[in-house]
């Protein structure tokens, strides 16, 4: 199918304002771009936290009449977007090899590998290959917040343990948990484009039977291993759910985290666990805890 591209600065135009704009002109989709080099950290769950400098960037029917859905944008969104809007001829591509081109196999740890699904095997022995391309939820490994999980779960002793995956994205943490000899995995994630390619993540990799998907609020099980890759301030919240829901003696994994907000978020569990090592890439950081076993009851034998 054959595009041509609508771009202008968002300026002082609300973003909703200019969504409902262009798809009421038949555009096709619509992307917000930093047209400058401004971080976006963290924003909060349900956030849309735009740069100061943000272009538009809608794609239409190449069909369509571009002077007449520009006109009706004008109508909508005022007469300057004829003066500022560019008007571009998109060249026909195989999209999913463009997306591809620069995605290439990772090893994190010792052992563990992610790959495209059509890219080799890695040319080592004892390789854990888990098989991923990109998609609608988070994570392939490249955040640094994925890929510190990632190596930290290449150094735990997983055989046999039940791990939990809260906030799952993709699902590459628990599958990677499951190649690692993991016994099952529970992904829990409120986007239910999530759940849904986790799934799929998980049949990809032959490791379906083991894992089971859920969304926030269900009970969550005693687990050996519990791994969450999100917010700072979600961490915080959850605590007392993911300390529940760990197993005395079992392993925590806190990602997602700035440096700047470690020692908060390890405040906050330290009254059940112990802080093993904290591990840095970037401006981010995970957090590898033990959960200390519980005292006896006083005048306890």
């Amino acid at each position: 199918m054959q595009f041509y591209a609508i771009e202008f600065p968002l300026a002082g135009l609300g973003p909703d304002a200019v969504e409902a704009a262009l798809l009421a002109s038949g555009a096709q989709s619509i992307t917000f771009l930093d047209a400058g080099d401004e971080p976006v950290l963290e924003p909060q769950v349900g956030e849309m936290r735009l740069w100061h400098d943000t272009v538009v960037r809608a794609l239409f029917d190449a069909g369509s009449d571009a002077a007449g859905n520009l006109g009706r944008l004008a109508a909508s969104l005022g007469p300057h977007i004829t003066r500022s809007a560019r008007i571009q001829r998109v060249e026909d591509r195989a999209w999913e090899r463009v997306w591809l081109k620069d995605w290439k196999s990772m090893r994190f740890g010792q052992r563990l590998w992610v790959c495209p699904t059509s890219a080799p095997s890695p040319g080592e022995p004892d390789a854990i290959v888990v098989r991923l391309d990109p998609g609608l939820a988070f994570g392939t490994g490249t955040h640094p917040t994925t890929a510190l999980c990632l190596e930290a779960l290449d150094g735990l002793d997983l055989v046999g343990k039940a791990m939990l995956d809260y906030g799952c994205g993709s699902g590459i943490l628990g599958v990677a948990a499951l190649k690692l000899g993991a016994a099952s995995a529970l992904a829990v994630d409120l986007d239910p484009q999530a759940l849904s390619a986790c799934g799929e993540n998980a049949r990809r990799n032959g490791v379906a039977a083991r894992l089971s998907t859920c969304s926030p609020g269900a009970p969550l099980p005693p687990c050996d291993c519990v791994v969450a890759n999100i917010l700072a301030s979600t961490l915080l919240e959850l605590q007392p759910a993911l300390a529940a829901a760990c197993k005395p003696g079992g392993d925590l994994l806190l990602s997602g985290v700035l440096s700047s907000q470690a020692g908060a978020v390890a405040g906050a569990y330290a009254p059940e666990f112990d802080l093993l090592r904290t591990m840095h890439r970037d401006d981010w950081c995970c957090l590898q805890a033990r959960r200390r076993a519980p005292l006896p009851a006083a005048g306890a034998l």
